[in-house]
């Protein structure tokens, strides 16, 4: 059973979640899960917007010790990999975004930022910070494409079970990743991904092509390949994906 601390008020789960370790280590798996964050992050310094006691926030800890700090993208795939799984069991359609965006068909229904402490040259700690649009119907800020759950389903969702729903599934994953199944985990991940089969149009520093996804790298890189056969690897942000 995990620890779950809720806080009605938050500015971020994850920045909670650190001070309460600072305090002294916290058990793995350990969870603060926040009725509204008044700072959520995203990737790269972006905001998540979530109304309050609308949708389901949280982090979450855990100490993967054996995977070496340059394999760290494994545990953003499992946990990407855990709320598609979570999400499927409400709707179909749910696919993974690269690199861990959450979609239902063309619209963004679940973000979440990894932070990854290293000891040496393996990982101490990983936090995941987790933002799922449950029962929020409508949207404000400059996402361009956000949907929940109760959008597409038309019904509304408990927080807290799907917050139980995730852990159990999350921690299957873990399990796997600790046995050396990484990769299972990356194999799955790569079947989940939005847009994987087919040409779409992408643009980077040297403007806009076609391409499809060829691979996704352990480090985490896109290895895209173009119509003509020749590839191009990117790191996050260094390309874009174009409706």
């Amino acid at each position: 059973m995990s620890q779950i601390t809720y806080l009605e008020e938050t500015e971020s789960t994850s920045k909670a979640l650190r001070e309460l370790m600072a305090r002294g280590r916290v058990e793995e798996g350990a969870v603060v899960m926040a009725g509204f964050q008044t700072a959520g992050r995203g990737q790269v310094g972006n905001v998540w917007e979530s109304e309050a006691g609308k949708n389901l926030t949280f982090s979450v800890v855990i100490y993967p010790e054996t995977v070496p700090a340059n394999r760290q993208f494994v545990l953003s795939q499992l946990t990407a990999l855990s709320v598609k799984e979570t999400l499927d069991a409400y709707t179909d359609g749910i696919t993974v975004k690269w690199p861990n965006d959450i979609y239902w068909r063309d619209q963004k229904i679940c973000g979440m930022l990894i932070e990854n402490d290293l000891c040496g040259k393996t990982i101490y700690a990983t936090i995941a910070g987790i933002g799922i649009n449950l029962n929020q119907t409508v949207f404000r800020g400059d996402a361009p494409n956000p949907v929940s759950l109760c959008t597409i389903t038309g019904l509304t969702y408990d927080p807290g079970e799907v917050l139980d729903r995730f852990l159990s599934i999350f921690y299957k994953w873990y399990l796997r990743l600790l046995k050396g199944e990484e990769s299972l985990i990356r194999q799955s991940y790569e079947k989940v991904l939005y847009r994987k089969e087919g040409f779409y149009p992408y643009a980077d520093e040297q403007g806009a092509f076609e391409a499809r996804i060829k691979a996704i790298e352990p480090t985490g890189h896109l290895v895209l390949e173009l119509r003509d056969g020749s590839e191009r690897t990117y790191a996050f942000k260094e390309v874009s994906y174009v409706k």
